[in-house]
């Protein structure tokens, strides 16, 4: 029988069990956060068994005031390596000492002292949101939980933006499933069909207003989502056909589930989708005109401004490019 304890509870029982004993003997009465973040399965809660293999332990960061980081932080880092046994549990453990401020510069390259604005909305990776946003809090006394519904989700207009430009990296394409594959190319035809599949995946991450994660849990969190149980079977449909027909045939069901979650968020007046062909090409293509109508919903000028610009593509792709977030600035030049 298996007796895998989750790394988010594990790393719990080891601050309340361990950790927080320590800080109170030897700093009595000292602010600070605890939580579970950055990288790993567990922050997000998909490990398993086969995530302890590599770098999972339980671990935890702690966060002090600015104030008291910068006279005690030290002296904090020198008790948590002298106090603190080296195993919890059968793992070896690890803790850090961060300030809020300092560990989302850190991580985001953002300076939460300072207003978010639409480019730093538009070049935050996605993932990374999610991993800072996703993680467990197991005290809170300097302001992180606050930090985290700061950046809970994008603001409207933001928002609003980034399902503009996600039906439109879906409406040029449908039309080449059927044109690949009246060519020969099924081989293309699958790809491009896939390519369809992941971005109706991320509208619906999208419009159910959740971040979506890196690529190895982005379809068990999709899976999970409210949407997750009836979009599933019909994009698995579309991604399975052997032949250009039956992958046109199938993606049509999926982009009208996507066209009715629209509908259920009441922005719009309800959008009927439409089979429609290009010219007399033998290729039936859902068009619903979604992206003309949340386009005038957009109030902040500057959204605005960047959507006269950039209106479609995959402008969401571009938070992805630089890996480092200290590269962050430079995609932030595209959007000033």
């Amino acid at each position: 029988m298996s007796t895998f304890v989750a790394g988010a509870e594990l790393s719990r029982r080891w601050y309340v069990e361990v950790v927080q004993p320590v800080l109170r003997a030897r700093f009595p009465g000292l602010p600070h956060a605890a939580a579970l973040l950055g990288r790993g399965s567990e922050v997000l809660g998909f490990d398993d068994e086969m995530s302890t293999d590599h770098d999972w332990r339980p671990r935890v960061l702690l966060f002090l005031t600015e104030e008291d980081e910068e006279a005690r932080g030290d002296e904090v880092r020198a008790a948590l390596r002298r106090g603190v046994p080296p195993t919890f549990a059968g793992r070896p453990v690890h803790a850090e000492v961060h300030t809020v401020r300092g560990y989302v510069r850190q991580q985001l390259e953002l300076d939460l002292d300072r207003d978010i604005q639409p480019r730093d909305w538009l070049t935050l990776p996605e993932q990374g949101l999610r991993m800072f946003t996703s993680g467990p809090v197991f005290r809170d006394e300097v302001g992180l939980q606050a930090a985290q519904d700061r950046l809970a989700y994008y603001p409207r207009d933001v928002w609003l933006y980034l399902m503009i430009t996600g039906w439109w990296r879906v409406h040029p394409e449908v039309n080449l499933v059927g044109r690949a594959g009246a060519a020969g190319d099924e081989l293309g035809s699958a790809l491009i069909g896939w390519r369809i599949v992941g971005d109706l995946m991320r509208l619906a991450f999208l419009m159910e207003r959740q971040y979506a994660p890196y690529s190895k849990w982005f379809g068990t969190a999709f899976a999970r989502l409210p949407c997750g149980p009836q979009l599933t079977p019909l994009l698995e449909q579309a991604g399975r056909a052997e032949g250009w027909q039956d992958r046109e045939a199938a993606l049509l069901p999926a982009y009208e589930q996507l066209v009715g979650m629209h509908n259920a968020l009441g922005l719009t007046a309800p959008v009927a989708t439409e089979l429609v062909q290009l010219w007399d090409r033998p290729f039936k293509v859902a068009w619903a005109d979604i992206p003309g109508l949340l386009l005038p919903l957009i109030q902040d000028p500057v959204v605005a401004g960047i959507a006269q610009r950039w209106p479609v593509g995959p402008v969401d792709q571009f938070r992805e490019l630089y890996w480092s977030p200290q590269n962050r600035p430079l995609l932030v030049r595209v959007f000033e």
